[in-house]
């Protein structure tokens, strides 16, 4: 390992000690090491903004992590058990080339505030991904629910048969859902987007740092001003950007649920795409929907995260090591949240219905409720109308296109409001 940027003279460091101390940081540091970089770049500007680096200086320490940069894209440069971490790494590799001015680069910075600023651009750039992918599968559910706007298939409540629905109702709930998960990664995005470089180790340095410049560079929308706040903010901006995940996580397990029992020979609604199922290792006749069951089982992988971080801030104000466990939390979230988001607008582009098994699972009592509106629309009291519907005698079979036709209230059958959706959409931007 390189020399530790905290050493003292005199004190011998444990190997144990030091391995249960650094763990797996350098190598989740992978994950924000380019964001580091940029963030190291900004710091170099800000630097010679305020005469702590010359002009010259300013563009070797930024040229040279452009060069790491791209080396660390092509694996040329890896960062591995040799450092501490991300933020060692950088610095010992501007010292090695350019001797005492990349030595200059960590001025009125800590690594508090270097790791802040790494994860929440690492945070900014996942949520736009997640919204992203929310948005290409509205669009998809959208165009879908026009497709198969008056597909008849059978509404449950309770997993007991129930009303008359549609595949266009199926597929416009899901819209709207995405829509929403949508909107709420972008809103978690705006409250994060706040910028924590230069705020040191939570109390400021006396250097008049440019942190506006840095704000600027690096693309926030604003400052986050207090420098003890931006130490007390980590962890709880990580919780909220794990929570947006998690909105977009927990409606994906409900649909995938859906198609788990619609591909089943008991319901036999739906046909997946064959590279979405997999065989048994022992029954010849088995292909079983493993994609769709790992999608259902990602959103536990959100949950854990955010408890393990929520468990971390048990703290007072300030900083604290036990902090550094929660990037893990963080990463894994994210890998397998964005994993199964990014498998589910092809996979709702390809799946297929089996219009006569939808079919054939419409019975007679699925009409009473529809009796008994029409009923009441006919002056009958409801209570009435509703005993009069209740009673076996009087199901029969029915038409379902005309039950969905006749299902005029907003947001149903025959007033589905595609239109509102798209509009919504449209304004996502």
């Amino acid at each position: 390992m390189t020399d530790l940027l905290w050493q003292k003279p005199g004190v011998e460091m444990d190997t144990k000690i030091q391995s249960f101390l650094a763990c797996d940081d350098v190598f989740l540091d992978r994950e924000f090491f380019l964001f580091d970089i940029a963030a190291s770049k900004a710091h170099a500007e800000g630097l010679a903004r305020i005469g702590i680096v010359s002009e010259g200086e300013q563009a070797a320490l930024c040229a040279e992590l452009d060069v790491l940069a791209v080396d660390f894209r092509s694996r040329s440069f890896v960062l591995d058990a040799r450092y501490e971490d991300g933020h060692s790494a950088i610095e010992a590799r501007l010292a090695e080339r350019l001797g005492a001015v990349g030595r200059k680069i960590h001025t009125g910075r800590s690594r508090n505030d270097q790791v802040l600023v790494a994860t929440r651009l690492w945070l900014k750039d996942r949520l736009t991904r997640v919204a992203a992918l929310c948005r290409e599968s509205a669009e998809v559910a959208l165009a879908r629910a026009e497709q198969d706007l008056t597909l008849p298939m059978p509404g449950y409540t309770h997993l007991q048969r129930a009303v008359v629905s549609s595949a266009g109702m199926w597929w416009a709930g899901w819209a709207e859902g995405c829509i929403d998960n949508a909107v709420r990664a972008k809103q978690t995005l705006a409250w994060i987007d706040v910028n924590p470089l230069g705020s040191a180790a939570g109390y400021g340095v006396n250097l008049a740092l440019d942190r506006e410049h840095t704000t600027s560079a690096l693309g926030f929308d604003r400052t986050q001003w207090s420098a003890t706040y931006a130490q007390l903010s980590r962890g709880k901006f990580e919780m909220a950007a794990i929570e947006a995940l998690s909105t977009a996580l927990l409606d994906l397990r409900r649909l995938a649920w859906d198609l788990s029992l619609f591909t089943t020979a008991e319901f036999g609604f739906v046909t997946l795409p064959a590279e979405y199922t997999t065989g048994s290792s022992l029954m010849p006749n088995k292909r079983n929907p493993d994609v769709i069951e790992l999608m259902r089982a990602t959103y536990a992988s959100a949950a854990a995260a955010r408890t393990e971080i929520e468990q971390l801030l048990s703290l007072p104000s300030g900083y604290h090591r036990d902090l550094q466990f929660s990037k893990g939390a963080i990463f894994h979230a994210f890998h397998r949240g964005l994993g199964a988001l990014s498998l589910l607008p092809d996979l709702l582009r390809r799946m297929q219905w089996r219009p006569e098994r939808m079919r054939a699972a419409i019975e007679p009592s699925m009409y009473a409720t529809d009796l008994a509106i029409e009923l009441a629309k006919q002056g009958m009291p409801f209570r009435e109308a509703y005993k009069h519907a209740a009673d076996p005698a009087r199901w029969a079979e029915g038409d379902p296109e005309a039950s969905l036709a006749a299902r005029v209230s907003p947001g149903s059958g025959a007033a589905l409001g595609l239109e509102v959706l798209r509009l919504r959409l449209s304004r996502l931007g």
